[in-house]
């Protein structure tokens, strides 16, 4: 047995350097989740106490606030916000207000107070816990009467004060009952569009108005008008209610306020818990005089150190991106989505003087907002397409714009033959892809 003896260079990476790099890449929701743990895992931790530091209202209030009220996609909630603040205490008497209302409560507190028999009641509860996230029920009827042991007719009550209920088409068993339950609640006659919702739906589609007519034994004009009120109306009426489950909240790590001549650039600080050293534990530190105790607490002082600059370093490498973007992205933040350009976190490394994983950890989870709403930050890094240095988010808002403006459906080999000619080379494929990203129909869909 021969025993050879070899250098080699590897690089080890220490735990401090570690957790540094796990706290980069935490969003707002999980940092704050990290430094609560921290605070019980370490007593040299602690959360400044409530008198210690006074709260101003700063320009980064200030600055939340007007990105609030001018945010594109939030101005309608935040001026309905501001409009029913009252400070009379009898104005929303009657009002059933909860912060996290779901399909389930909604539908449910439509109930409340009625005189339904028990069994009933039972059965509507039963059925509104059955629920998808559309608003339908899509198991049988008569296996959901056994499983909660009521009798058929019971259930089949049940169901019937179900689909009364608002939203209008819940409890609904597939599409075209949805369909029918919200044309059952329009006034007028509309026994061509019941016809149509409960047997040609696949006709409706694609744009069969004439075998419609034929079908049913009516003009083209009033095929294409009951058409076109059934494309009014909302085949999942549950999607307007987010389950409780899947609540998400997105709290921005960033926030760019524009002005006429430049922008402004702030870190969300009010979303994480600032930390301090205890001054309990350094006392005790330089006091001790026991070597087992002065070690320990020596120990966690430096954990404690560590990761109160790890979270100082998260945020200045943060602000370093967030300004880097905006720089690049000027003409998105000043003119909204469709301008953006091509960019890669291989550009912005180099610009930052850093490694491109390091970016990439930056921008993981993390979220901005400016004027036009909030958005992943990874969201500005758009790869480019073709020759020309055109990004997806232009080629979609060039997608959107043909389609508005065609005099008869494009094909999606048409829709690429004239975004090739306006500097946008792309391929069908690409094309339909998008189409299909952007929730537009293809050209049969598109046929009136």
């Amino acid at each position: 047995m021969e025993l050879i003896q070899s250098q080699k260079q590897a690089q080890i990476l220490s735990p401090q350097v570690i957790q540094s790099m796990k706290i980069l890449q935490m969003g707002v929701q999980d940092l704050r989740e990290y430094i609560t743990n921290a605070v019980q895992e370490n007593p040299v931790l602690e959360f400044p106490e409530s008198g210690d530091t006074p709260v101003p209202r700063d320009d980064l209030t200030r600055k939340l606030e007007w990105l609030e009220a001018n945010d594109r996609q939030n101005s309608y909630y935040h001026r309905q916000d501001t409009e029913e603040e009252n400070t009379d205490p009898l104005a929303n008497v009657g009002c059933f207000v909860n912060d996290e209302e779901d399909l389930r409560w909604y539908v449910l507190s439509q109930f409340m107070g009625t005189d339904l028999e028990p069994e009933v009641m039972g059965g509507v509860e039963f059925l509104v816990d059955r629920l998808d996230q559309n608003g339908w029920l899509d198991e049988d009827l008569a296996a959901l009467a056994r499983a909660a042991g009521l009798s058929d007719h019971v259930m089949y009550r049940a169901l019937t004060e179900l689909q009364a209920a608002e939203p209008a088409g819940v409890g609904a068993r597939n599409l075209s009952e949805c369909l029918r339950l919200q044309l059952e609640r329009r006034a007028g006659d509309h026994r061509l569009a019941m016809a149509i919702a409960n047997s040609y739906l696949d006709e409706l589609a694609r744009g069969h108005y004439g075998y419609i007519g034929r079908a049913l034994g009516a003009s083209e004009k009033a095929v294409r008008e009951a058409c076109d009120l059934i494309r009014t109306l909302n085949p999942r009426p549950g999607t307007g209610f987010a389950l409780r489950e899947n609540l998400a909240y997105i709290t921005p790590d960033l926030m760019v306020s524009s002005f006429p001549d430049h922008f402004e650039i702030s870190s969300n600080d009010t979303a994480i818990p600032h930390l301090k050293l205890s001054w309990h534990y350094r006392q005790l530190l330089q006091q001790t005089g026991d070597q087992e105790v002065r070690d320990y607490l020596t120990e966690k002082a430096n954990q404690a150190k560590w990761v109160i600059k790890s979270i100082d370093q998260r945020r200045s490498t943060l602000l370093q991106c967030a300004r880097f973007v905006v720089e690049r992205q000027e003409a998105f933040f000043r003119s909204g989505p469709g301008h953006l350009i091509p960019l890669t976190m291989g550009e912005a490394a180099d610009s930052l003087g850093v490694h491109e994983s390091t970016v990439s950890r930056t921008v993981r989870d993390k979220y901005l907002q400016c004027d036009w709403g909030v958005y992943p930050l990874s969201y500005f890094f758009s790869r480019s397409l073709g020759r020309e240095g055109t990004s997806a988010d232009r080629a979609k808002a060039l997608l959107k714009r043909l389609v508005a403006q065609e005099d008869r459906p494009l094909s999606d080999q048409k829709l690429c033959e004239e975004m090739a000619a306006q500097g946008c080379p792309i391929s069908r494929r690409t094309v339909a892809k998008y189409r299909e990203e952007l929730g537009i129909p293809n050209a049969s869909g598109r046929k009136k």
